[in-house]
């Protein structure tokens, strides 16, 4: 009998051995951890997947052919006048009728040929340098869904230290009802202490889940990714000097003036009236001779003059320029301001890690102590337990804050201008 049972025991050893071989190479691609997103990464990835592309480059080749027409001289006329072909009297019969081919040419006066090229000309880069605007305003929603991602992981974090106190504190409460020391409701409310702490927690991780969501529907990706805990601590920017307002948004504002003042330029070449001259043969009829006919026109500027035209693309021309010097002012209190709420911020999550956490933290330890010795109510260690909850949460919004902010500063100063794809910037 003991043959089959050895046997059996050397097939069940081997077939452990093969499982706990085979195991960590099956379970490789369950336990490979997700990779580190960094910012660049998100706004880079964001960038690529941008879904206005496609409109841009129809646009920027609708530009371009604009310039190219621009230039473009009038046609020529050939034409064919009859004359004396029918009527009355001496001119009843077609002896004597005349026929007349001749070549028109409207010759443009005033530089209007040059005009409207310099302003099909501007008029790319107006193209151009308003979608980069629009991708510096979508690198500002990536960067704040990626801080709503980063902050929603620090909130999943502080529920996971809330309820790791809450369950400290149910054991210590437990161990004191069994020995008839507290009330059997205490236990009950350490209870639903956890239970709370457990439902925060819950609701915590499935924020996380739908911000991690929110931020890869930029580039249309999953959310095998996670943020850098460190990158939220990070308040260094905060002492850095912010920089003069985004160079893409002043050389919009430039563009849109130098926009302006090539329509002034045209409207004004538009006032100059243009000749046209003819040439041509003419052919008698009667005498079977042939002559040449010259003849020229030009529109009298009598009444129409483009007078309301140019006066409205001179009021464009200031409005556009106000608009210049407005818009850079405007930025610059704007970057002021941020520059301080980022810095106070900054100083607000420092303080509350210096001053606050370590007095709440030790506070919590003796409440213990004394709860434990009988020196302290439930109640005491709830209220000191939750001091310190708050003091991490209100250290979170401020962290929170102060990237929001930048966020806000880095579209204000077109800090990532570098990151908009080079197809799109290069024309």
């Amino acid at each position: 009998m003991s043959r089959p049972i050895h046997g059996r025991l050397t097939r069940s050893w081997l077939l452990a051995s093969a499982f706990a071989v085979a195991l960590p190479i099956v379970s490789l691609p369950l336990v490979a951890q997700a990779q580190s997103l960094a910012l660049d990464q998100a706004l880079a990835r964001a960038a690529q997947a941008d879904p206005t592309r496609p409109a841009v480059e129809a646009r920027l080749k609708a530009a371009d052919a604009g310039a190219r027409q621009a230039g473009v001289r009038a046609n020529p006329v050939i034409g064919v006048d009859l004359e004396d072909l029918t009527g009355t009297g001496p001119y009843s019969l077609v002896d004597r009728a005349q026929a007349t081919v001749y070549y028109q040419q409207s010759l443009e006066r005033g530089g209007k040929r040059e005009a409207r090229t310099s302003l099909a000309r501007i008029e790319i880069d107006l193209v151009r340098l308003r979608h980069e605007t629009k991708v510096l305003d979508l690198f500002r929603e990536v960067e704040l869904a990626w801080v709503e991602a980063m902050a929603a992981e620090a909130q999943v974090r502080l529920a996971k230290i809330r309820l790791d106190i809450a369950e400290r504190a149910q054991g210590e409460v437990d161990r004191r009802v069994k020995a008839a020391r507290d009330p059997l409701f205490a236990g009950a409310r350490a209870d639903a202490q956890v239970a709370e702490a457990r439902i925060i927690l819950s609701q915590a991780q499935m924020t996380a889940d739908t911000t991690r969501r929110a931020l890869a529907d930029y580039w249309n990706g999953g959310v095998d990714f996670e943020i850098d805990p460190a990158a939220l601590e990070d308040t260094a920017a905060a002492q850095d000097i912010a920089g003069e307002a985004s160079p893409v948004d002043l050389a919009l504002l430039d563009a849109e003036r130098q926009t302006a003042a090539a329509r002034v330029r045209v409207e004004e070449t538009k006032a100059v009236q243009d000749p046209t001259w003819r040439a041509g043969l003419r052919y008698l009829n009667e005498g079977r001779d042939m002559a040449v006919v010259v003849g020229g026109s030009i529109p009298l500027a009598r009444y129409d003059t483009n007078r309301g035209a140019i006066e409205r693309a001179l009021a464009e021309r200031t409005a556009a320029d106000a608009d210049l010097l407005s818009g850079k002012v405007v930025r610059e209190r704007q970057i002021a301001r941020l520059q301080a709420d980022l810095a106070a911020r900054a100083s607000e999550a420092r303080r509350i890690e210096a001053e606050v956490l370590p007095a709440a933290e030790r506070t919590v330890a003796l409440v213990r102590e004394g709860f434990n010795r009988g020196g302290f109510s439930y109640l005491d260690v709830i209220e000191a337990q939750k001091v310190l909850i708050d003091a991490r949460s209100r250290r979170l919004d401020a962290l929170k804050a102060y990237h929001t902010h930048r966020a806000q500063l880095a579209r204000l100063t077109g800090r990532h201008a570098a990151l908009i794809p080079a197809s799109e910037t290069v024309r």
